[in-house]
């Protein structure tokens, strides 16, 4: 469960499933990856259907403060990268819990009624 996606795995996934040689899946990983990374630094928005959007968002300047010393600083503008998760991903995960602990948690609450 804590196994994260490589590069590589993308690659040896299309090369296992599509049949492309493995030259080829890398190169075609590394053009989305690229074509996905110019559009969100152009300040595009990437919507991958059944999965999610990608988009930027510029954060305005702002006054913060050090926790320790209660200090004003200001924070300057700055430009983040936001995911929004789709219906269908949301669901999936959704699903992927059922009967796990969260599922377990709700069940122990309805019982007490």
């Amino acid at each position: 469960m804590d196994k994260t996606i490589t590069r590589a795995d993308l690659t040896e996934a299309l090369y296992e499933k599509v049949g492309l040689s493995r030259n080829e899946s890398a190169d075609l990983v590394e053009s989305i990856i690229n074509h996905v990374s110019d559009a969100l630094v152009d300040g595009e928005h990437v919507k991958i259907a059944s999965f999610g959007t990608f988009l930027v968002r510029d954060k305005a300047k702002r006054i913060g403060r050090n926790p320790k010393t209660g200090e004003e600083h200001e924070i300057p503008p700055r430009r983040v990268l936001v995911f929004r998760a789709s219906q269908v991903l949301k669901q999936a995960l959704v699903e992927d819990w059922k009967g796990g602990p969260l599922e377990a948690y709700i069940e122990a609450g309805d019982n007490d009624e």
